[in-house]
């Protein structure tokens, strides 16, 4: 049947989607884990990252012409990483360190403000028009499916498998390494973490950078994806992955994944059988329903309250 082909076509665009809302929500999760802070500006950090790519892309394609495709978009998957991870250890130190002893609010108000200064220093450094490239991966299987036929495109299948693969590497990283322990240990406890002789100030830092790659890597997985950027691509995915955050249980990596996951499923099939004008209505409903019964997410942990 016709229906199942376009079933499973919006299946896959889903999935493609919540990944790029999966890798900027694991940022938000990370942060909010360890200090109890909801960075706004990561959205933004996104959005930076995604100029950085299309750049670095446009640079090196018109430098080294007859370069290969794959190694292109890995060189500028390194550098973009590299970039937006140095602007995050920026803004950590800059905005959000002073006011760590401060009352709960000002980190906040800090990251709102830092939220609109991206925005416009990059809307003022690249102009308010679109930046587009030609499109990089083309190609796709073609399935055929009870008189119908399934599209997979080698970009989706890149975004899914690269997603799959980060999860996996940060998870890692979280469990079962020096770092990852003392990330656990600061979010337990940062005063007990600094006896111990954890430096915070180093792990809260090496956080905002990790969570501020995963950004690079979905900024660079947006532009091959969708091969345009705006100054304000920012905003709207930056609140759809912290839904998807707070969705999938904040403070857990496989909870914001699975969280932008359904975020983008729900957006997607919501679009083809509905209305497309009222996708966020229906994204943003299934989080405060979902809050109602399992107000700790998905895969979040309930509060203990410390006597």
């Amino acid at each position: 049947m016709y229906h199942v082909a376009y079933f499973l076509d919006q299946l896959i665009n889903g999935v493609t989607l919540g990944a790029i809302y999966g890798l900027i929500a694991i940022g938000y999760t990370m942060v909010y884990g360890i200090i109890g802070m909801i960075n706004f500006a990561h959205g933004d950090v996104f959005m930076l990252s995604a100029f950085i790519a299309v750049i670095i892309f446009l640079m090196i394609t018109s430098l080294f012409g007859g370069l290969a495709i794959a190694l292109a978009l890995v060189l500028v998957l390194i550098i973009a990483m590299v970039l937006t991870a140095l602007w995050s250890w920026a803004i950590e130190r800059v905005a959000y360190r002073p006011l760590r002893g401060s009352f709960r609010l000002a980190p906040l108000i800090s990251a709102i403000g830092m939220s609109i200064f991206l925005v416009n220093f990059v809307q003022l450094v690249q102009g308010p028009r679109n930046k587009s490239i030609p499109p990089i991966i083309d190609g796709s299987f073609v399935i055929p499916v009870d008189g119908g036929n399934i599209t997979l495109a080698y970009k989706q299948i890149l975004i899914i498998v690269t997603t799959a693969v980060l999860l996996a590497a940060f998870w890692f990283v979280v469990q079962k390494t020096a770092l990852g322990r003392a990330q656990r240990a600061c979010e337990q406890d940062r005063k007990m973490a600094a006896l111990l002789g954890i430096d915070v100030d180093r792990t809260i830092s090496l956080t905002f950078v990790m969570g501020a790659a995963l950004a690079a890597v979905a900024g660079t997985l947006f532009m091959v994806q969708y091969g345009v950027v705006n100054f304000a691509d920012g905003f709207v995915p930056g609140i759809k992955a912290f839904t998807a955050a707070v969705l999938g249980g904040i403070g857990s990596l496989p909870g914001a994944v699975i969280g932008g996951l359904l975020i983008g499923l729900i957006e997607v099939f919501w679009s083809a059988y509905f209305s497309i004008d009222y996708k966020d209505v229906a994204a943003f409903s299934i989080l405060a329903i979902t809050l109602i019964f399992m107000p700790s997410g998905i895969l979040g942990k309930p509060d203990v309250e410390k006597v």
